[in-house]
């Protein structure tokens, strides 16, 4: 068993945990995709996370996807969400 999250880290006790994950799924990347109940594989010593999906059904769910609405619109937070690059770049404001 694994517990996997966009931009988050879980833990549970003899699980395997993903953590550092850049958050894609804000931006339309294949994990915005991901469903309840999809078959994700984590594969440690090859260093790989893939989902049990086909190629046309990720494209299917590619064309229905939307960007969800900013949580905060106004204020410094607002301001580094819109600035901030993702963690795989140093989540560093540009």
């Amino acid at each position: 068993h694994s517990k996997y999250g966009d931009c988050r880290m879980e833990i549970l006790a003899a699980n395997a945990a993903a953590c550092g994950l850049s958050p894609e799924a804000a931006e339309g990347g294949e994990i915005a995709l991901l469903r309840d109940g999809d078959i994700i594989e984590i594969n440690i010593p090859a260093r790989t996370l893939n989902v049990k999906l086909s190629d046309e059904e990720l494209e299917e769910r590619r064309k229905q996807w939307k960007a969800p609405e900013p949580k905060v619109t106004e204020g410094y937070l607002s301001r580094y969400a819109k600035t901030v690059r993702s963690a795989s770049f140093g989540a560093v404001v540009e």
